[in-house]
Protein backbone atom coordinates (compact mmCIF):
# COMPACT_ATOMS: atom_id res chain seq x y z
CA UNK A 1 0.00 0.00 0.00
CA UNK A 2 2.95 2.21 1.16
CA UNK A 3 4.45 1.65 -2.21
CA UNK A 4 1.53 2.39 -4.61
CA UNK A 5 0.66 5.26 -2.92
CA UNK A 6 4.41 6.63 -3.87
CA UNK A 7 3.21 5.29 -7.49
CA UNK A 8 0.45 7.46 -7.53
CA UNK A 9 2.33 10.51 -5.96
CA UNK A 10 5.35 10.50 -7.98
CA UNK A 11 2.51 10.12 -10.72
CA UNK A 12 0.98 13.19 -10.17
CA UNK A 13 4.25 14.84 -10.00
CA UNK A 14 4.76 13.91 -13.09
CA UNK A 15 1.52 14.76 -14.58
CA UNK A 16 1.93 18.29 -13.14
CA UNK A 17 4.82 19.23 -14.43
CA UNK A 18 4.40 18.36 -17.85
CA UNK A 19 1.01 20.53 -17.41
CA UNK A 20 3.27 23.43 -15.98
CA UNK A 21 5.68 22.75 -18.96
CA UNK A 22 2.59 22.80 -21.40
CA UNK A 23 1.16 25.56 -19.95
CA UNK A 24 4.64 27.75 -20.23
CA UNK A 25 4.42 30.64 -23.03
CA UNK A 26 7.41 31.95 -25.31
CA UNK A 27 6.66 35.51 -25.71
CA UNK A 28 8.78 35.69 -29.08
CA UNK A 29 7.92 36.95 -32.21
CA UNK A 30 7.38 34.36 -34.94
CA UNK A 31 9.03 35.63 -38.34
CA UNK A 32 8.51 34.07 -42.03
CA UNK A 33 10.72 35.07 -44.58
CA UNK A 34 8.98 37.58 -47.24
CA UNK A 35 5.82 37.75 -44.85
CA UNK A 36 5.08 41.27 -43.77
CA UNK A 37 3.63 42.53 -41.16
CA UNK A 38 2.86 46.01 -39.45
CA UNK A 39 2.13 47.73 -36.62
CA UNK A 40 0.48 51.52 -35.75
CA UNK A 41 1.80 52.49 -32.49
CA UNK A 42 0.58 55.63 -31.14
CA UNK A 43 1.86 58.07 -28.20
CA UNK A 44 -0.15 60.72 -26.48
CA UNK A 45 1.30 62.95 -23.78
CA UNK A 46 -0.59 65.81 -21.30
CA UNK A 47 1.77 68.22 -19.89
CA UNK A 48 0.93 71.14 -17.21
CA UNK A 49 4.07 72.99 -17.08
CA UNK A 50 4.59 75.91 -14.47
CA UNK A 51 6.77 77.94 -14.79
CA UNK A 52 8.03 80.57 -11.48
CA UNK A 53 5.89 83.56 -11.56
CA UNK A 54 3.90 82.54 -14.87
CA UNK A 55 0.88 80.66 -15.72
CA UNK A 56 -0.12 77.35 -16.12
CA UNK A 57 0.69 76.01 -19.72
CA UNK A 58 -0.83 72.95 -21.01
CA UNK A 59 0.83 71.01 -24.03
CA UNK A 60 -0.81 68.44 -25.72
CA UNK A 61 1.03 65.80 -27.90
CA UNK A 62 -0.21 63.23 -29.65
CA UNK A 63 1.89 61.53 -32.20
CA UNK A 64 1.26 57.93 -34.82
CA UNK A 65 3.72 55.75 -36.24
CA UNK A 66 2.39 53.32 -39.08
CA UNK A 67 5.60 50.38 -39.36
CA UNK A 68 5.97 47.78 -41.66
CA UNK A 69 8.35 44.87 -41.05
CA UNK A 70 9.40 42.59 -43.84
CA UNK A 71 11.54 39.17 -42.55
CA UNK A 72 13.99 39.03 -45.72
CA UNK A 73 16.65 36.57 -44.77
CA UNK A 74 16.91 33.46 -41.68
CA UNK A 75 20.30 31.80 -41.16
CA UNK A 76 19.72 29.13 -38.41
CA UNK A 77 19.06 31.19 -35.02
CA UNK A 78 19.69 34.57 -36.92
CA UNK A 79 17.25 36.84 -38.94
CA UNK A 80 17.35 39.59 -41.01
CA UNK A 81 14.48 42.58 -41.24
CA UNK A 82 14.06 45.50 -42.75
CA UNK A 83 11.81 48.13 -40.75
CA UNK A 84 10.18 50.89 -42.85
CA UNK A 85 8.27 53.58 -41.64
CA UNK A 86 5.40 53.90 -43.98
CA UNK A 87 3.29 56.82 -42.17
CA UNK A 88 3.98 59.70 -39.77
CA UNK A 89 0.77 61.61 -38.01
CA UNK A 90 1.07 64.35 -35.71
CA UNK A 91 -1.23 66.60 -33.37
CA UNK A 92 0.28 69.52 -31.02
CA UNK A 93 -1.70 71.74 -29.05
CA UNK A 94 0.58 74.49 -27.07
CA UNK A 95 -2.11 76.54 -25.09
CA UNK A 96 -4.83 76.27 -27.79
CA UNK A 97 -1.86 76.72 -31.07
CA UNK A 98 -2.69 74.01 -33.05
CA UNK A 99 -0.02 71.83 -35.74
CA UNK A 100 -0.63 69.19 -36.91
CA UNK A 101 0.19 66.76 -39.75
CA UNK A 102 -1.06 64.00 -41.37
CA UNK A 103 1.45 61.62 -44.18
CA UNK A 104 -1.76 59.80 -44.77
CA UNK A 105 -3.99 62.52 -45.93
CA UNK A 106 -4.38 63.24 -49.58
CA UNK A 107 -2.87 67.08 -49.08
CA UNK A 108 -0.58 66.53 -46.02
CA UNK A 109 -0.64 69.91 -43.75
CA UNK A 110 1.23 71.26 -40.84
CA UNK A 111 -1.30 74.76 -40.30
CA UNK A 112 1.08 77.71 -39.12
CA UNK A 113 4.43 75.19 -38.89
CA UNK A 114 5.45 74.14 -43.09
CA UNK A 115 8.97 73.06 -41.63
CA UNK A 116 7.15 70.63 -39.56
CA UNK A 117 5.53 69.18 -42.32
CA UNK A 118 8.60 68.96 -44.13
CA UNK A 119 10.86 67.05 -41.34
CA UNK A 120 7.79 64.60 -41.21
CA UNK A 121 7.80 64.45 -44.28
CA UNK A 122 11.32 63.48 -45.03
CA UNK A 123 10.32 60.46 -42.06
CA UNK A 124 7.97 58.27 -44.76
CA UNK A 125 10.00 55.71 -46.52
CA UNK A 126 12.88 55.42 -44.12
CA UNK A 127 14.10 51.80 -43.64
CA UNK A 128 15.94 49.83 -41.30
CA UNK A 129 17.60 46.84 -41.69
CA UNK A 130 17.55 45.28 -38.38
CA UNK A 131 19.55 41.91 -37.27
CA UNK A 132 18.39 39.11 -34.64
CA UNK A 133 20.47 36.30 -32.94
CA UNK A 134 19.59 33.93 -30.86
CA UNK A 135 16.54 34.32 -28.62
CA UNK A 136 15.22 37.42 -31.14
CA UNK A 137 18.17 39.66 -29.26
CA UNK A 138 18.33 43.01 -31.40
CA UNK A 139 22.55 42.65 -32.71
CA UNK A 140 22.53 45.33 -34.93
CA UNK A 141 20.55 48.13 -36.68
CA UNK A 142 21.74 49.83 -40.41
CA UNK A 143 20.54 52.68 -41.57
CA UNK A 144 21.03 55.26 -39.01
CA UNK A 145 23.51 57.49 -40.46
CA UNK A 146 21.31 58.28 -43.49
CA UNK A 147 17.98 58.69 -41.43
CA UNK A 148 19.86 61.14 -40.15
CA UNK A 149 21.14 62.67 -43.16
CA UNK A 150 17.23 62.81 -44.33
CA UNK A 151 15.83 64.58 -41.12
CA UNK A 152 19.03 67.14 -41.20
CA UNK A 153 18.32 68.00 -44.85
CA UNK A 154 14.85 69.35 -43.63
CA UNK A 155 16.42 70.76 -40.66
CA UNK A 156 20.55 71.23 -40.68
CA UNK A 157 19.89 72.49 -36.81
CA UNK A 158 18.76 69.50 -35.45
CA UNK A 159 20.64 66.92 -36.72
CA UNK A 160 23.50 67.87 -34.37
CA UNK A 161 20.72 67.22 -31.92
CA UNK A 162 19.24 63.96 -33.19
CA UNK A 163 22.82 62.17 -33.10
CA UNK A 164 22.57 62.68 -29.36
CA UNK A 165 18.96 61.58 -29.32
CA UNK A 166 18.98 58.39 -32.35
CA UNK A 167 21.83 56.31 -30.01
CA UNK A 168 22.61 52.00 -31.44
CA UNK A 169 20.77 51.60 -28.16
CA UNK A 170 17.33 54.04 -28.74
CA UNK A 171 17.47 52.26 -32.52
CA UNK A 172 17.86 48.67 -31.19
CA UNK A 173 15.27 49.48 -28.40
CA UNK A 174 13.04 50.65 -31.51
CA UNK A 175 13.93 47.38 -33.15
CA UNK A 176 11.87 45.34 -30.82
CA UNK A 177 8.46 44.55 -32.03
CA UNK A 178 7.33 43.00 -29.24
CA UNK A 179 7.22 46.49 -27.00
CA UNK A 180 10.06 44.81 -24.33
CA UNK A 181 7.38 41.99 -23.85
CA UNK A 182 9.87 39.02 -24.50
CA UNK A 183 11.42 37.47 -21.25
CA UNK A 184 15.12 37.47 -20.99
CA UNK A 185 17.51 34.58 -20.97
CA UNK A 186 16.89 33.58 -17.90
CA UNK A 187 13.39 33.03 -18.74
CA UNK A 188 14.47 30.90 -22.25
CA UNK A 189 11.93 28.34 -21.40
CA UNK A 190 8.82 30.72 -21.49
CA UNK A 191 6.74 31.70 -18.32
CA UNK A 192 3.67 30.37 -16.64
CA UNK A 193 0.33 32.06 -16.03
CA UNK A 194 1.00 34.13 -12.74
CA UNK A 195 4.60 34.50 -13.37
CA UNK A 196 6.14 37.94 -13.41
CA UNK A 197 9.16 39.55 -15.09
CA UNK A 198 11.29 42.83 -15.35
CA UNK A 199 13.22 44.49 -18.48
CA UNK A 200 15.08 47.54 -17.67
CA UNK A 201 16.79 50.07 -20.03
CA UNK A 202 18.70 53.21 -19.88
CA UNK A 203 17.10 56.05 -22.28
CA UNK A 204 19.97 58.67 -22.77
CA UNK A 205 18.19 61.83 -24.41
CA UNK A 206 21.24 64.00 -24.87
CA UNK A 207 20.64 67.21 -23.68
CA UNK A 208 17.57 66.96 -21.93
CA UNK A 209 18.66 64.48 -19.69
CA UNK A 210 17.98 60.68 -19.46
CA UNK A 211 15.49 58.27 -18.25
CA UNK A 212 16.03 54.84 -16.73
CA UNK A 213 13.12 52.73 -17.74
CA UNK A 214 11.44 49.45 -15.68
CA UNK A 215 8.76 47.38 -17.08
CA UNK A 216 7.52 45.13 -14.85
CA UNK A 217 5.33 42.23 -16.85
CA UNK A 218 2.69 39.21 -15.50
CA UNK A 219 1.58 36.94 -17.44
CA UNK A 220 -1.99 36.33 -16.15
CA UNK A 221 -3.29 33.43 -19.10
CA UNK A 222 -6.03 33.32 -21.30
CA UNK A 223 -8.02 36.64 -21.81
CA UNK A 224 -11.54 36.09 -20.87
CA UNK A 225 -12.98 37.38 -23.49
CA UNK A 226 -10.96 37.16 -26.46
CA UNK A 227 -9.81 33.82 -25.11
CA UNK A 228 -7.16 32.73 -28.59
CA UNK A 229 -4.60 35.29 -26.90
CA UNK A 230 -3.06 35.60 -23.88
CA UNK A 231 -3.06 38.42 -21.16
CA UNK A 232 -0.16 40.39 -20.08
CA UNK A 233 -0.46 43.17 -17.63
CA UNK A 234 2.66 45.28 -17.63
CA UNK A 235 3.86 48.52 -15.63
CA UNK A 236 6.25 51.24 -16.25
CA UNK A 237 8.48 53.19 -14.04
CA UNK A 238 10.58 56.18 -15.15
CA UNK A 239 13.27 57.10 -13.10
CA UNK A 240 14.80 60.74 -14.59
CA UNK A 241 18.18 61.89 -14.25
CA UNK A 242 19.42 65.70 -15.79
CA UNK A 243 21.70 65.79 -18.23
CA UNK A 244 25.77 66.45 -17.65
CA UNK A 245 26.42 70.11 -17.16
CA UNK A 246 28.36 70.58 -20.30
CA UNK A 247 25.31 69.46 -22.22
CA UNK A 248 23.90 71.80 -25.33
CA UNK A 249 21.92 71.06 -27.97
CA UNK A 250 19.03 73.67 -26.87
CA UNK A 251 17.58 76.92 -26.49
CA UNK A 252 18.22 75.79 -22.37
CA UNK A 253 19.89 73.99 -19.71
CA UNK A 254 18.17 71.83 -17.33
CA UNK A 255 20.48 71.96 -14.33
CA UNK A 256 18.88 70.02 -11.83
CA UNK A 257 15.31 69.07 -10.25
CA UNK A 258 13.75 65.95 -9.97
CA UNK A 259 11.20 63.75 -11.57
CA UNK A 260 9.38 60.73 -10.23
CA UNK A 261 6.79 58.65 -11.72
CA UNK A 262 3.23 58.35 -9.62
CA UNK A 263 0.28 56.42 -9.26
CA UNK A 264 1.55 53.73 -11.60
CA UNK A 265 -1.22 51.72 -12.95
CA UNK A 266 -0.86 48.22 -14.75
CA UNK A 267 -1.94 48.09 -18.73
CA UNK A 268 -2.42 45.40 -20.65
CA UNK A 269 -0.95 43.22 -23.54
CA UNK A 270 -2.92 40.69 -25.72
CA UNK A 271 -0.84 38.21 -27.36
CA UNK A 272 -1.26 35.96 -30.17
CA UNK A 273 1.02 32.74 -29.55
CA UNK A 274 0.21 31.51 -32.91
CA UNK A 275 1.72 35.03 -34.89
CA UNK A 276 4.01 36.15 -31.82
CA UNK A 277 2.21 39.39 -32.25
CA UNK A 278 0.79 42.21 -29.89
CA UNK A 279 -2.27 42.31 -31.01
CA UNK A 280 -3.11 45.00 -29.20
CA UNK A 281 -1.39 47.08 -26.16
CA UNK A 282 -1.64 49.77 -23.66
CA UNK A 283 1.16 51.46 -21.35
CA UNK A 284 0.70 54.20 -19.36
CA UNK A 285 3.19 56.66 -17.20
CA UNK A 286 2.72 59.61 -15.07
CA UNK A 287 5.38 61.91 -13.80
CA UNK A 288 5.89 64.27 -11.79
CA UNK A 289 7.93 66.64 -10.08
CA UNK A 290 9.97 70.34 -10.32
CA UNK A 291 13.47 70.68 -12.82
CA UNK A 292 16.26 74.29 -12.59
CA UNK A 293 16.06 75.54 -15.78
CA UNK A 294 18.42 78.18 -17.08
CA UNK A 295 17.20 80.01 -20.26
CA UNK A 296 19.97 82.50 -21.45
CA UNK A 297 21.15 84.12 -18.06
CA UNK A 298 17.81 83.40 -16.41
CA UNK A 299 17.31 80.42 -13.92
CA UNK A 300 13.82 79.68 -13.18
CA UNK A 301 11.91 76.16 -11.36
CA UNK A 302 9.51 74.58 -13.78
CA UNK A 303 6.97 72.46 -12.39
CA UNK A 304 6.08 69.73 -14.84
CA UNK A 305 2.55 66.98 -14.86
CA UNK A 306 3.04 64.64 -17.39
CA UNK A 307 1.09 61.84 -17.96
CA UNK A 308 2.05 59.58 -21.46
CA UNK A 309 0.15 57.01 -22.76
CA UNK A 310 1.08 54.39 -25.37
CA UNK A 311 -0.89 52.02 -27.46
CA UNK A 312 0.31 49.17 -29.89
CA UNK A 313 -1.69 47.43 -32.39
CA UNK A 314 -0.22 44.57 -35.04
CA UNK A 315 -1.91 42.88 -37.75
CA UNK A 316 -1.09 41.15 -41.16
CA UNK A 317 -2.72 43.82 -43.67
CA UNK A 318 -0.68 47.81 -43.13
CA UNK A 319 -2.57 50.52 -41.49
CA UNK A 320 -2.31 53.30 -44.60
CA UNK A 321 -6.14 54.22 -45.65
CA UNK A 322 -6.98 52.40 -48.77
CA UNK A 323 -6.29 54.75 -52.26
CA UNK A 324 -9.70 55.57 -53.83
Amino acid sequence: MALRCMLVVALACAAATSVSAQEKLKFEPKFEVNKAFYQRVSTKVDQIVKVTGGADLNLKHEQTFLFKWLPVKQDGDKWSVKMSIEGAILKVDIASNPVNYDSTAEQPAAGNNPGLADFFKNLIGTEFTISYGKGYVVEKVEGREDFLKKLGTANPQMEALLKKLLTDEALKEMADPTAGLMPGADKAAGVAANETWEKKTAMPLGPIGSYNRTLSFKYVGKDTEKKELDKVEVTAKLEYKTPDANADGLLFRIKGGKLDSVDPKAGTFLFDSKTGRIVSGTIAVQMAGELDVTIGTTETKVQLNQTQTTTIETSATSYLPVKK
